[in-house]
C-alpha cells in the first residue's frame, strides 16, 4: 500500500498505523531441568493477545486501562523494541513487524520515536543535553557537520520552550517538566511522523502536566504529528485524545471517539473505569471502587477476559470470546452490548474534568 492509496478510518482520516491480530507472548517458563524435575509445564505470558487498531494520521489515539493490561507492551511493539509473536504491524504501508532488512528497519525507526515515562531515567546523566538531542541526528546519519548539528539542537530546544544555551547543561540541572521537554526535543530530532508517548506526564506535577500536554498539542498542530498516548489517567485522555482504546488483559474491549466514549461508554469495564474518577460537578457522588482483581495473563479466563469481574456476565460470556464489533461511531467487544443487555445509561462521569 503506497501513501497515495492509504486506507482510512471511519471518520475519513488516512491510516498511519494499522494493527491486525497483534500478539506478543513472553515465555516465562522455568529452566528445562527445573521443569523436568518438578514436572512443571511451560508458562507463556500473554501480554498482548490479538489487537486490532487503526491510528489516524495527524490525530491522537490513546490506550487506557489498569496496570498490567498490555499498554506499554503495545508501545514497545510499535517502535520495534519488541518483535510481534503474531499479527500485522503496518506503518505507512509497510509491515514493520516482519522487516528483516536493517536499512528498511532503520528508516522506519527514524520516522517514529518514543517519549518515555520517566524523563530522568531516559536521559543519560553523563551527557550534556546537546549531545543527548544530537544523538538521533548522528545515529540516523541526518547531519554530520558539527555546526549544523549545533544549530539543529538549538532550534529543537527553542521549539520545546527551552533556551539554546541549555545544550551545555546536564539533565540533573533541570526540573522534571524541563527534562520531559528535553526528551521531546530528542524525539523530534529525526523529524518523525509518529510519536509514541508512554505515560508522558505521570511523573510530573499536575500544573506541569498541563504544560507538557499543551506543548504536545502545539507540536502536533505545527508539525502534523501523529500520537499514540499510553496512560491510565482519564483526565489526560479527555484533554488530548481524539480516539480512545480501552484495554483489558491484552485485548481491546472498546474503541471510540473521545467524546462518544465519555458521554456513552458501552463496555462494562469502561463504565467501571469512569465510575472510579472524581466528578467536579458532583464531589459527594458515591464512587464504586473497581471490583475484583485483574486475572493473571499467565492463565487468562476463557471467553470474555472481563467476565470474572463483570456484573452482566452470563454463560456465553464465560464460554465465547467476544469480537470487536461496530457499535455506533465506535467499536465494542461485549456480548451484553450485542444482545442489548446494557442499560442505556453511560453518563458523562468526567465531563467537568480538566488536567
Amino acid at each position: 500500500m503506497s501513501p497515495r492509496d492509504e486506507e482510512t478510518v471511519a471518520e475519513g482520516d488516512p491510516v498511519l498505523v494499522r494493527l491486525r491480530g497483534l500478539t506478543k507472548h513472553f515465555d516465562v517458563s522455568p529452566p528445562l531441568l527445573t521443569r523436568l524435575i518438578e514436572g512443571r509445564s511451560r508458562q507463556v505470558l500473554k501480554a498482548v493477545d490479538g489487537l486490532d487498531l487503526d491510528i489516524a494520521r495527524g490525530r491522537t489515539t490513546a490506550l487506557v486501562g489498569e496496570s498490567g493490561c498490555g499498554k506499554s507492551t503495545v508501545a514497545r511493539l510499535l517502535v520495534t523494541l519488541y518483535r510481534p509473536t503474531a499479527g500485522d504491524l503496518v506503518f505507512e504501508g509497510t509491515d514493520i513487524g516482519r522487516l528483516t532488512d536493517r536499512r528498511a528497519l532503520a528508516s522506519a525507526r527514524r520516522r517514529m520515536q518514543m517519549i518515555f515515562q520517566d524523563p530522568f531515567a531516559s536521559l543519560n546523566p553523563r551527557w550534556r543535553v546537546g549531545r543527548i538531542i544530537a544523538e538521533p541526528l548522528r545515529a540516523h546519519g541526518l547531519l554530520d557537520d558539527p555546526a549544523a548539528i549545533r544549530r539543529r539542537v538549538a532550534e529543537l530546544l527553542e521549539h520545546v520552550g527551552l533556551r539554546a544555551a541549555d545544550a551545555e547543561r546536564f539533565p540533573h540541572e533541570f526540573s522534571g517538566g524541563q527534562r520531559q521537554r528535553i526528551s521531546i526535543a530528542r524525539g523530534l530530532a529525526s523529524s518523525p511522523h509518529f510519536l509514541v508517548c508512554d505515560e508522558p506526564t505521570s511523573a510530573l506535577d499536575v500544573s506541569v502536566q498541563a504544560q507538557i500536554l499543551n506543548l504536545l498539542r502545539d507540536l502536533q498542530r505545527d508539525l502534523g504529528l501523529t500520537y499514540l498516548i499510553i496512560t491510565h489517567d482519564l483526565a489526560v485522555v479527555r484533554f488530548i485524545a481524539d480516539t480512545i482504546g480501552v484495554m483489558y488483559l491484552g485485548r481491546l474491549c472498546e474503541v471510540a471517539p473521545a467524546d462518544t466514549l465519555f458521554a456513552r461508554p458501552r463496555h462494562p469495564y469502561t463504565r467501571l473505569l469512569m465510575e472510579t474518577v472524581p466528578d467536579l460537578r458532583h464531589p459527594d457522588r458515591d464512587r464504586r471502587p473497581m471490583a475484583g482483581e485483574v486475572p493473571s495473563p499467565l492463565d487468562p479466563p476463557s471467553g470474555c477476559a472481563f467476565h470474572t469481574r463483570c456484573p452482566l456476565a452470563n454463560d456465553r460470556c464465560r464460554r465465547e470470546r467476544p469480537a470487536l464489533r461496530q457499535d455506533g461511531p465506535g467499536q465494542v467487544a461485549c456480548h451484553a452490548a450485542e444482545e442489548g443487555r446494557l442499560s442505556p445509561e453511560g453518563g458523562d462521569a468526567v465531563k467537568g474534568m480538566r488536567p
